[in-house]
C-alpha cells in the first residue's frame, strides 16, 4: 500500500512530492492517535480511578474471577475474603478488575431514578386527564 503513495508522488515535483508524503504521515499519526493511544490512556485512567477508590468492606472480582470482599487495604497489595469459609488472599492491587459495590449502588441509583421518573409521568397524565374533565364539564 505504502508503494501505491511512493508510486503516486514520483512523478511529482520534488516539493509537491514531498508535501503529500508528510502530510500522508501527520493523518496516519493523527487516525494511529485517536483509534489507539487515547482510548487506552482513557481506560487505564479509569482503572486506577477504580483501584484508588476502593475501600474496606466493598466487593470485587479480579481478573481471574475471583470474587470477595476486602478486609485489608495495603500499599500495592489487597487483602479479600473469599467464600463461605472465609478464605483470605493476598492480591496485587491491579488484578482488580470490577467493584460490585459501587456497580451495585450505581444500578440502585438508575432504578430509583427511573421510578421517580415514572412517578412524575404518572402524576403529569393525571393532572392532564382532571384537566381534560373538567374542560369538558364546563362546556
Amino acid at each position: 500500500m505504502f508503494n501505491l503513495f511512493l508510486a503516486e508522488a514520483a512523478p511529482a515535483s520534488a516539493a509537491g512530492g514531498g508535501m503529500s508524503m508528510i502530510l500522508l504521515l501527520v493523518v496516519m499519526v493523527a487516525i494511529f492517535y485517536f483509534m489507539i493511544i487515547r482510548p487506552e490512556k482513557k481506560k487505564k485512567k479509569e482503572a486506577e480511578e477504580l483501584r484508588n477508590s476502593l475501600k474496606t468492606g466493598d466487593k470485587i472480582t479480579t481478573i481471574g474471577g475471583i470474587m470477595g470482599k476486602i478486609c485489608e487495604i495495603k500499599d500495592d497489595k489487597v487483602v479479600i475474603e473469599s467464600g463461605a469459609d472465609r478464605v483470605r488472599i493476598e492480591l496485587m492491587n491491579w488484578s482488580i478488575m470490577t467493584n460490585n459495590t459501587a456497580e451495585e449502588n450505581r444500578a440502585k441509583e438508575q432504578a430509583e431514578a427511573r421510578r421517580k421518573a415514572q412517578e412524575r409521568k404518572e402524576a403529569n397524565a393525571k393532572k392532564s386527564d382532571k384537566k381534560d374533565k373538567k374542560a369538558k364539564d364546563d362546556k
